[in-house]
């Protein structure tokens, strides 16, 4: 997804309250950021939050914010990866009080990383969580985003895409609060009167998409 599509995808979100839910958690995640290559990043053991890293590592380098590139921590990794993406689970033993670690999980968090999460927020680490509405993960962390199945016309992917875009935008941090908030669902009656017109947004989203990045290449061109 490229700039213009992010900019689409801001357009048809705009009445949804997404935006400003997913500008929140960019912003707690600048404002807890603080130290170059203090942002750490892990996902589960089956999914390891690639674009996030990618998209978060682009912003830092074109908004000039050290402080945004993150570090992939890896669950395991080839022999012969290269030392930025050969980082170990192990590296969570050694966060400090100075780093952020940021959590994306499009499953229930497992037992394993649960625990991790927990290691690192005793150590004093900050946790931020992306995930699903996950109550054991949103009890551990600082400050979460929840993006439940179903939640039309916004992916877990486009969620990304959104916090990493607003990440970089410019922004005078505040002084952040560790306490424990999850920008997660409204409620029921405000998620209906989002959720009104989805099929509409729906297809809307994909008719602008479309629009903007053109028709999908022929494989055999």
């Amino acid at each position: 997804m490229n700039a213009d599509q992010v900019a689409a995808l801001r357009v048809l979100l705009a009445p949804t309250g997404w935006l400003d839910r997913t500008r929140s958690f960019a912003r707690a995640l600048r404002d807890y950021s603080r130290t170059p290559q203090g942002l750490l990043i892990v996902g589960t053991p089956q999914d390891e939050p690639w674009h996030m890293t990618a998209h978060l590592a682009d912003e830092s380098r074109l908004a000039e914010i050290p402080e945004l590139a993150p570090t992939l921590i890896r669950w395991s990794h080839p022999a012969g990866a290269p030392p930025h993406l050969r980082v170990g689970i192990e590296r969570l033993e050694a966060a400090t009080r100075q780093e952020t670690l940021l959590v994306v999980s499009p499953q229930a968090a497992p037992a394993e990383l649960l625990e991790r999460v927990d290691d690192a927020r005793r150590i004093g680490a900050t946790i931020l969580a992306l995930d699903r509405g996950d109550p054991e993960l949103g009890a551990l962390a600082h400050e979460a985003l929840a993006v439940p199945e179903g939640t039309s016309p916004l992916s877990f992917d486009a969620a990304q895409h959104l916090v990493s875009a607003a990440a970089g935008e410019p922004y005078r941090p505040r002084a952040p609060r560790r306490g424990s908030h999850r920008a997660s669902d409204r409620p029921a009656a405000s998620r209906q009167e989002a959720g009104q017109g989805a099929a509409s947004l729906r297809s809307r989203l994909a008719q602008l998409l479309d629009a903007v990045s053109g028709p999908p290449a022929d494989p055999s061109d």
